[in-house]
């Protein structure tokens, strides 16, 4: 049986305000297999960015384990862990915080070169990855001339163009209208399918939640499956 793509063990986050203690996760934990796609659902403030952040070892756990393709995140000094960050893991938000100066090919380039593919290898990749999802008539576009759909499918894209085995998703079609969404989200779910990346991905859309393999609820610090 192959090993877990992510997994989380009994993490707890916490953090001090003026009035005491604000428990975020308090032992949630979760497996995230090869090519399997998770839904994590949840009121809003229930914590699920945090849970996102830590998965994404952007933030260190209070308590527990974060392995990565099994690597424990916790057990690594700052630089390894951010190349295993770079490495392994992508990230999708609600806003596709895409350079403004830059097309979509360079934008999908960068972080290829940032990671050491070069600048051909680089360009080779982002062309394919925008023609799967149906942008290589806009690569030399610039994100103020793209859509919403078209911008947000540039931003998966680019999250997924170093290869990672952990796709994080933060509300990817949040910021969209129902018809835009369903098309991102069906050219998520198809990369998916088609590379075996492991996806986790919160949204408030249960329409959209149902079609993944399974969901799994943020309730008081711990999750469940829905």
């Amino acid at each position: 049986m192959s090993e877990p793509s992510l997994a989380l063990v009994d993490v707890q986050r916490r953090f001090r305000q003026a009035g005491g203690t604000l428990e975020v996760l308090r032992g949630a934990s979760l497996t995230l297999m090869p090519g399997e796609a998770v839904a994590l659902v949840g009121p809003s403030g229930a914590g699920k960015s945090t849970l996102l952040h830590v998965a994404g070892l952007l933030e260190m756990p209070d308590g527990g384990e974060v392995r990565v393709a099994g690597q424990d995140g916790g057990k690594l000094g700052d630089t390894a862990r951010t190349a295993l960050r770079l490495r392994t893991l992508g990230f999708v938000y609600q806003f596709h915080h895409l350079l403004p100066e830059f097309s979509a090919l360079e934008n999908v380039m960068i972080p290829q070169m940032i990671a050491g593919t070069s600048r051909r290898a680089a360009a080779t990749r982002a062309r394919d990855l925008l023609a799967r999802v149906g942008l290589s008539a806009r690569e030399t576009h610039r994100p103020g001339r793209l859509s919403g759909g078209e911008q947000q499918r540039v931003a998966i894209v680019r999250a997924i163009a170093n290869a990672p085995r952990v796709l994080l998703a933060d509300e990817p079609t949040g910021n969209l209208d129902p018809n835009t969404a369903e098309g991102v989200f069906g050219e998520l779910m198809r990369l998916v399918r088609d590379t075996g990346l492991a996806v986790l991905m919160a949204t408030h859309n249960p329409q959209l939640a149902q079609r993944m393999d399974r969901v799994v609820t943020l309730r008081e610090g711990r999750l469940v499956s829905a």
